[in-house]
């Protein structure tokens, strides 16, 4: 696995490593695709082999052996995800309860959060849902939701005091 760091001129146009990524996906994206999807089935497969393919895309440099370098971007792909995934908090949803991961000492505590975060009114549901569940920012929620960062703050505060009265 060799890459290295593009020869572009810095005032060169990026065309020519997004075409070296495009030539790259042409001939292996399929082999690619088809590496996924033995080890984590279709679905996944589709959405890894587009990440792996973003970071090649972003990464602006020079693959002299494709395989080997996709290989190794798609093993940082699913290792980033899995870290991802062990550290974001459960979601909460219609299909998912918090069961699935309590312990039985938690599951009182958790049933009762679930169902005080699922009587929240919509809008303040949404935005408890994508800070405190997704974990996004403000910021990231506002332009999410096409609302200000200060409705953003507002909603939280209100939220957060009903689930806290709620819980006591």
């Amino acid at each position: 696995m060799r890459a290295t760091e593009s020869n572009l001129p810095d005032d060169a146009p990026a065309d020519e490593a997004s075409s070296n990524a495009e030539e790259v996906y042409r001939s292996h994206g399929s082999w690619l695709y088809r590496f996924f999807r033995r080890r984590f089935g279709p679905q996944d497969a589709q959405d890894l082999t587009q990440e792996t393919f973003v970071r090649v895309v972003g990464a602006n440099i020079e693959i002299r052996d494709p395989r080997a370098f996709l290989t190794r971007v798609a093993l940082n792909t699913v290792r980033d995800q899995s870290r991802r995934a062990a550290v974001r908090p459960i979601l909460v949803s219609d299909e998912t309860s918090l069961q699935d991961a309590a312990t039985p000492a938690d599951l009182e505590h958790q049933l009762l959060l679930e169902q005080i975060v699922l009587t929240l009114p919509p809008r303040l549901r949404e935005v408890f849902f994508l800070s405190r569940f997704v974990g996004l920012t403000y910021v990231e929620i506002a332009h999410r939701c096409g609302i200000s960062v200060k409705t953003v703050e507002a909603r939280m505060t209100k939220a957060l005091a009903i689930c806290t009265a709620l819980m006591d």
